[in-house]
């Protein structure tokens, strides 16, 4: 470890610490900066990692700083009781797998939601989720970095998850210990994309710019379940690389991007404040199945094949957590139709996503349909309307 690296990294910390003046603007009473350290494990999931690379040995660790700003909810909407006063926000992640010639040294920039399981006085159990788009990696390239299969371009997505405890060391400092799992992809927006996936504990400080917000508790009505129709359309790109064409190998290796893109429609029933549950159905075109070429002054050039033999059909029960305007969905799905075609992914497949809403009824958002819970297939990018309507419009009073 690099210590001299950590008491920089908390030195702001420290410094903040030692004054008592409180900011003349009164919304940083919930505003709070954090650092953190993480050290982990890199899962074994493709022969680069396993140890196919220029340097001959396993990855099998990383390190990685991160630096946070987050907003406090003190209740003053339903939503933040329902999840006991989660606070959310932006950071800042900088992975090291030592390996940088090959990797690269990536960097993150991701929204998060931590809300607690439990509260007591001075202490609380927490989940944490984040999302966002990662940067500066060393991509894939047949010439200078031929090993490199896990990420094929210098950008992916992030996916974090994780458990923490939390203490309150003072009004101002807490310290929080935990662990998560991250998983990096591009979602096959550029091939190859094996991916990357790490679990970790971590550690880190947290600054309150201000006391401690008093936390507001109001009675919450009963819930009236209700139930949406959702339509939505959904467009995207999935790169595929021709290993066998006969070109020059950097024109062989960027490959050929092609469409994706179809119709969702979902019927759920919203159970409770947080939760919805429902059961839908996805028709796609995906451009890759089936996808033929024919070469050209050295060039790819995609050779047409039936429509028909590019269709899939899926259905898919669904679970929805509500966040306020914010809606994190897991979809467990079944191809129910699709031509047989050489080299399919297996019927069985996952779709999980993260949406949000502009209005009562307009609703946009991005999912991940990836298969064997690791390996990307396409990211669909969708638009969507919905139709709400109660069965009972009764209510207790």
């Amino acid at each position: 470890m690099r210590s001299y690296f950590i008491i920089l990294y908390l030195l702001p910390f420290i410094v903040f610490s030692q004054t008592n003046k409180k900011p003349k603007n009164q919304i940083f009473n919930t505003i709070a900066i954090q650092a953190g350290y993480q050290n982990g494990y890199v899962f074994a999931t493709n022969d680069f990692i396993k140890g196919v690379n220029g340097e001959n040995n396993r990855i099998n660790a990383f390190q990685a700083f991160t630096l946070k700003f987050s907003k406090q909810t003190i209740g003053k909407n339903i939503w933040e009781q329902l999840f006991k006063y989660p606070n959310y926000g932006i950071g800042i992640y900088i992975a090291d797998f030592y390996n940088p010639e090959e990797i690269g040294t990536p960097i993150a920039l991701y929204g998060f939601f931590n809300a607690p399981f439990k509260r007591w006085n001075k202490l609380t159990f927490n989940y944490e989720l984040g999302f966002g788009a990662t940067f500066n990696w060393k991509s894939f390239n047949p010439i200078t970095n031929q090993y490199n299969i896990a990420i094929g371009a210098g950008q992916s997505f992030l996916i974090d998850v994780g458990l923490n405890l939390q203490y309150n060391l003072t009004r101002k400092i807490d310290i929080k210990a935990g662990f998560s799992l991250t998983h990096f992809s591009n979602g096959a927006l550029k091939k190859p994309n094996k991916g990357i996936n790490t679990i970790g504990p971590k550690v880190s400080l947290k600054y309150n710019f201000d006391d401690r917000p008093i936390l507001k508790k109001q009675e919450i009505p009963e819930y009236v379940k209700e139930y949406e129709w959702l339509i939505s359309a959904f467009g995207g790109v999935k790169n595929v690389i021709f290993k066998d064409a006969n070109i020059d190998v950097i024109e062989k290796y960027e490959g050929l991007n092609f469409p994706v893109f179809g119709l969702s429609t979902l019927i759920n029933r919203q159970v409770s404040y947080k939760s919805k549950i429902g059961i839908g159905m996805s028709i796609s075109y995906n451009g890759t199945l089936d996808a033929q070429v024919a070469v050209e002054n050295n060039e790819l050039e995609p050779v047409e094949s039936p429509f028909i033999n590019k269709i899939q059909i899926s259905i898919y029960p669904s679970y929805e957590l509500i966040i306020n305007k914010v809606s994190i969905i897991l979809q467990p799905a079944f191809y129910i139709y699709r031509k047989k075609l050489k080299k399919q992914t297996p019927v069985f497949h996952q779709r999980i996503g993260i949406k949000y809403h502009f209005s009562n009824n307009l609703f946009a958002g991005i999912t991940l349909r990836d298969y064997n819970f690791h390996v990307s297939d396409f990211i669909e990018w969708n638009i969507g309307y919905r139709i709400k309507w109660r069965k009972s419009q009764s209510k207790k009073q």
